[in-house]
């Protein structure tokens, strides 16, 4: 619960009080309500630092949509189902999983909530300012961040579609930089090396770490690597936000899932994602269900 401690001392100075007129008596009225008001600001500043403490890791709290800023929602990306019911979105302190079909809106509005926050659209700190082509939306520019008192030492954007201009960027700018990625080109390692040599590498802990689709370039036995790692940095006081379709990623525990469609952003349980309820479903029942995809 949070008060407003500004409001509630300017009702105090405007309410009218009844007393006796005399000097001596509105000089102590007025000097109990300058010790009261001072002990009420005292409280605001101590609440405010508990608030900060309690924090627990969470460096970006949430997202507003500023919907009256927007002049139409039919044009792409305010034409999205998912974007234009948005009003407010609010993180779990630890992890974030936006789930959903193809073309929903994940890897737009995930883009966005980066690049409002100072990342380089195409991946990778805040440091980074290349740009290899300019396609990402406007979005970012109508996100209003819910930022948390506290502010990490680390970030990080990955993406898997523009890994490959990351990877080339690292190299033009030396070999000093390599170094923090495990000292070895990522150009000379495979698609799923090179990611998962910036996860154990490049991530530090105490940050903010937003992956978009990290599933794409790693092996099951890999994305189970990175659900311990995703833990192991957790602990470290770390927060993700992650799009992803893998139904091993996603089941981490100590998260949110949110999973966009045409009714916007929803709220689901592990158990009630479709790529749980398709893959249980396939791996219980493969000759059924590969009958029925291969029967003309």
């Amino acid at each position: 619960m949070f008060f407003d401690w500004e409001c509630l001392c300017a009702r105090i100075q405007s309410t009218k009080i009844n007393v006796p007129n005399n000097n001596a008596a509105r000089d102590l009225l007025k000097l109990k309500s300058l010790a009261l008001m001072f002990y009420l600001s005292l409280i605001g500043e101590m609440w405010g630092i508990i608030m900060a403490l309690s924090d627990n890791g969470q460096y970006l709290r949430g997202i507003k949509l500023l919907r009256d800023q927007i002049a139409s929602f039919s044009q792409y990306p305010f034409s999205l189902p998912a974007i234009c019911t948005l009003e407010t979105l609010v993180f779990h302190p630890r992890v974030t999983f936006l789930v959903g079909e193809n073309g929903t809106g994940k890897s737009t509005f995930l883009e966005a909530v980066a690049v409002a926050y100072g990342f380089n659209p195409e991946g990778g700190t805040v440091n980074f300012n290349f740009s290899t082509r300019d396609s990402h939306s406007k979005l970012y520019k109508f996100l209003r961040l819910i930022k948390s008192a506290k502010k990490p030492r680390d970030g990080f954007f990955l993406r898997a579609e523009s890994f490959y201009n990351l990877a080339t960027n690292i190299e033009e700018i030396g070999d000093g930089l390599i170094d923090s990625y495990g000292g070895r080109s990522l150009h000379e390692q495979s698609h799923g090396e090179s990611f998962f040599a910036t996860f154990m590498n490049r991530f530090g802990g105490r940050g903010l770490y937003i992956l978009d689709e990290p599933e794409a370039a790693l092996s099951p036995v890999r994305q189970m690597s990175l659900i311990s790692l995703i833990h192991d940095l957790v602990r470290e006081d770390s927060q993700f936000i992650i799009a992803t379709h893998s139904p091993i990623i996603m089941a981490y525990p100590d998260a949110a899932i949110f999973k966009l469609s045409a009714n916007g952003f929803e709220a689901v349980r592990y158990e009630e994602t479709e790529h749980y309820i398709i893959m249980k479903e396939f791996m219980n029942n493969r000759e059924k269900m590969l009958k029925v995809l291969l029967t003309p």
